[in-house]
Formats: C-alpha cells, structure tokens, sequence
C-alpha cells in the first residue's frame, strides 16, 4: 500500500528535531535574543493594531471605510512577499535540494511527491507573513471585541491566501526553468528583484503619503483616498480577503469571497500539478547544466584589480573573491532587496517637509541627521554580519586548498578585508550624504557624520571579519551562519560600538551648533571636550578594527597549526 504524501516531509521534521537536541555553543543566548526581538515586534505589531483600530472606531463610518481598505492594503502587500518569495523557494525546493536526486530515482509517484514539495515551499515561503500577520489581526479583533468566529474566519481566509502566491510563484518558476537552455537562477532572481524593487517605489509613489502633512493639501483628501483604494481591485485574492475578515467584523458572512480564495487556491494547486507532471523533469534536467562562466573572463575585474596597490597574492584572492560573489544567487538577489529598502529609506527623508516649522527645523534637521547616522550605522552593522561575517565560511570545504598553499592567513584575510570594506562603506557613505542632503543640514554635521561614517566602516567591517575568522561554519550556507553564535556576538557588539559612537559624534556636535545658533565660538573647555571626542572616536575604532584582525588572523593560524 502507498504511503500518503505526508510521509515525504518526515524527513525535514526529523532533521529539525535533531537540531533541536543537538546542542551547540551559543544555542540559548542566540535562541534568547531573537526570540526576544520576536516577541517584541509581534507586541508591537498587536498593539499598534489594536490602538489604530481602536481610534478609527471613533469616526464611524469613516473609520470603518479606512479600515476595509486597511485590511485590503495589508492583504495586498502580504501577497507580494508571497509570490516573490514562492518564485525563490520553489527554485529551491523543486530544482535545487540536495535530496531530489535521491528522490527521483527512488519509486515515488510525480503526484505525491509534487504535493510534499508543493507542501514544504508553501510553509518555507509563508511562514514569516504569518508570523507578521497573526498579531496584526488578533489586534483588529480585539479593538472592534469580536468573537470566536473571526479567529476561526481569519485562519480559514489565511490558508488559502497563502497558497494561491505560492502556486504562481511555483508555476512561474517551472515556466522559467524550462524557458532557459541553463541553469540560470541568479538571472532568474535579478529579474524578480529588480521587479520586486520597482513595484515598492512605483505603489509608494502613486499612494504619495507625503500629501497628508501639507495643509494646502486638505482639500485633495477625497482624491487621495481614492488613489489608495485603486490598487485594491476585486479580483486580488488580497481584496477577497480583506473584504471576508471586514463582513465577519461587523457580524456578517461573506461566502462569496470565501469560495473565491478556497476555489481559486484548489484551482492553482490543480493546474500547477499537472504542468508539473507535464514539465517537471525537463526543466529539472536543464536547472542541473553548470551555468555559464561570464565573470570568469571578464576581463574588467582584473583590470580593475590589477591597477590597486595590492600584493600579488592578495590581488589574486581579491579577484576569487569578486568572482565567486557575482556568481552566488542568494548573495545578487538579497542585495537586490537590499537596495529596495535603501531607495525608500532615502524617499521618507526626499519628503520631510520641515519648513512647515520654520522656528524649529534647525533643530528638527539636527536631530534627523543624528538619526540618519545611528540608521546607518545599523544598515552597515546588518550587511557586515551578512555579507562580510560569512567571507571566512564561504570557502567551504576548499578552505584546505588555502590551509595547504603557501599563503600566509594574514594575505588571506586582509584580501577579504578590502573587498567587504569598498561595498560597505560606499553603501552608507552614499546613503549618509544623500540623506543630509535631502535634510539640509549644516555643513559641519555634514562633515562629521562623513567621518563617522568611514570610522565605522573600517571597525565594524573588522569586526564582522576578525569574529567571521574566530567562528566559521565552514559547512552552512551564509545566512546561517549570520545567524551562528558569533553572528549574534558581532551584532552585539556592533549594536553598542554605534550607539558609542553616536554619543562621540552627536555631543560635540549639538554644542557647537549650539553656540553656533547664539552667534558665539566655543569656548576653552568645549573645544576641549570636542577634541577628546574626537581622538576618543578615532581612538576606539582604530582599536576594533585593527585588534579584531589580528585576532582572525591568529585564530586562522592556529587552525592551519
């Protein structure tokens, strides 16, 4: 007798429950903090819910109007995480896995092995909406007191929804790696990301939120209400959904929409299924041809490279390096991502409109270019940890091949050093001086958070390094090890050298814009306390950066022992 389906996902379970009892260093401080930052943010998330809900209440029909197209715009973003992410989990899951070629030769029916993969990216792809949204609707149900029913209602509406972007992830996927004569996965997600990235600046700039903090605006308040209910058309599964959890707030049933995501969602898995069992094994035997070297002569990186003033050896690492990173997909559509996030980090500061208060935008822009660099040193603190603390664990099994060759670890290193500080402090240096131009702040803040800046790079992309060498995982992928005990341990550390560093900065400074503002110089004992400010700052990021190298390279030396 054949087994059900579900036995194909014992696999996965069991590999996590002996994760589970496998204990490692640095399991609980790891487990405790992010956990905690878990628990915080979906508190937050509830409470912020539960207070917006709460004070649209008070607007009757207005605040109900608000909260349906609330519902429907949530729903909305939701499903495009969704389907960007069924694309990228179901390339990993149908075409990449380890364990697909153990599977296909053993003999398992194509139906039920589609339904455990179909299965295993659904949860791998959604797991985080649901998290996200979970204490966004249980604060929506406790605003507006509702019962049982819209508990039972949401997890009837957030199956199906779920399912219906995954399955299109999933088609598009296997559409695009049977269209393809290789295994093009990190062309496949520059497209998505490029597009994903897009579609942000495209929603955030027709909804112009901006609109709302001008008075002259006020009359244009039905206009915009009307550009922010346009994207919700009705034939999204977000609108369904939205306008199913709505009905069961004010005490009604909405069966027409219900059947619409149930019909639908059974619909897509059907139709997916069968293409599978049509182009399944085609387009995976194309995904396993190796993918076309281009970077490998591209000639421009070594020229580039060639023309620094670098050792032999180190320029040869650094040019490995760049070619290996350029070849990674998780690393191209991650930065992707990365860059989304950046452009409308740099839009809210594009649309402040501080003179609308004109006796305090001196100030205002102060305090916001403060903020800007606690922001930035935080983005630099979160692409070290996942770009620069992997360099060291990237090499993988082939690290012998540096242990055995006569490079001394101290080449090796450096090398690595170089090519995570270029990016990094490009990124936040660009994202720094945009944003204060943006601001209009004054120039010797300018200056000053430029150099902190380029202090804070060449530390924490040190850190990262010297704790990446100290703490390699040689064989996990580099979001796991981001995530290993010295991942935790560097965004420790990085976390408090910033917020330090910050004081260093932000103190001197708000004393001579002080004086500044009241026309008079700085006095013995403040031009004192600048300059030690300032030595203190060079001082302690010159100490990171250069002990935590020495302290990589000694723990390289002794492994290579």
């Amino acid at each position: 007798m054949a087994r059900p389906f579900p036995y194909l996902l014992l696999p996965s379970l069991w590999a996590s429950r002996n994760r589970a009892r496998r204990r490692e260093r640095g399991d609980f401080s790891r487990a405790l903090l992010f956990g905690g930052v878990a628990i915080g943010v979906c508190a937050a998330l509830y409470q912020g819910s539960f207070w917006l809900t709460g004070q649209l209440a008070d607007y009757e029909e207005l605040g109900d109007y608000l909260l349906r197209i609330g519902l429907s715009w949530l729903f909305l973003t939701f499903l495009s995480f969704l389907a960007f992410s069924g694309v990228v989990t179901a390339l990993s899951t149908f075409f990449l896995a380890d364990d697909l070629r153990l599977l296909l030769v053993a003999p398992i029916a194509t139906r039920r092995l589609f339904h455990a993969r179909f299965a295993r990216t659904v949860i791998q792809a959604s797991w985080m909406v649901v998290i996200f949204l979970a204490p966004v609707l249980l604060g929506v149900g406790r605003a507006r007191c509702a019962g049982a029913a819209f508990y039972a209602m949401a997890l009837l509406t957030v199956v199906p929804f779920v399912v219906i972007p995954v399955a299109a992830g999933a088609a598009l996927t296997l559409l695009l790696v049977n269209t393809f004569p290789a295994r093009r996965a990190r062309d496949l997600l520059m497209l998505m990301g490029l597009l994903f990235a897009a579609s942000l600046v495209v929603v955030l700039r027709v909804i112009r939120p901006e609109q709302l903090l001008r008075v002259e605006s006020l009359p244009d308040v039905t206009g915009f209400f009307a550009t922010l209910q346009s994207p919700a058309t009705p034939l999204l599964p977000s609108f369904w959904a939205g306008e199913t959890l709505f009905a069961t707030l004010r005490g009604g049933r909405d069966l027409l929409h219900v059947a619409a995501l149930w019909t639908t969602a059974l619909a897509s898995v059907v139709i997916v299924r069968m293409a599978n069992e049509r182009w399944y094994f085609s387009g995976f035997s194309r995904s396993q041809e190796a993918p076309k070297a281009r970077f490998a002569r591209f000639r421009a990186i070594d020229a580039v490279v060639h023309a620094l003033p670098m050792s032999p050896v180190r320029r040869q690492l650094l040019i490995k390096d760049v070619k290996i990173f350029l070849r990674d997909v998780s690393q191209w559509s991650q930065l992707l991502l990365l860059l989304a996030l950046v452009l409308l980090y740099l839009y809210n500061f594009r649309v402040l409109d501080l003179q609308r208060i004109p006796y305090m935008s001196g100030f205002v822009k102060s305090v916001y270019a403060l903020v800007n660099l606690g922001m930035a040193g935080f983005v630099m603190a979160t692409v070290a940890v996942r770009f620069v603390f992997p360099a060291v664990s990237s090499e993988g099994a082939a690290f012998w091949i540096v242990r055995t060759s006569p490079i001394a670890m101290r080449d090796f290193l450096w090398s690595k050093f170089w090519a995570g500080l270029v990016p990094v402090l490009l990124l936040t240096e660009l994202l720094t001086i945009v944003a204060n131009q943006f601001l209009g702040v004054d120039p010797f803040l300018e200056i000053a958070s430029a150099a902190a800046i380029l202090c804070m790079s060449f530390a924490l992309v040190g850190l990262a390094m010297g704790l990446g060498a100290r703490y390699p995982r040689f064989g996990a992928d580099p979001s796991q090890v981001a995530g290993s005990y010295g991942g935790v341990a560097f965004m420790v550390e990085a976390v408090m050298f910033v917020i330090v560093m910050i004081l260093l900065v932000g103190w001197p400074s708000s004393l001579y814009l002080t004086q500044q503002l009241r026309g008079q110089p700085l006095t013995s004992s403040q031009q004192l306390l600048t300059a030690g400010c300032v030595v203190t700052a060079l001082a302690l990021s010159a100490s990171v950066w250069l002990a935590s190298m020495r302290s990589g390279v000694s723990a390289l030396e002794r492994m290579s022992d």
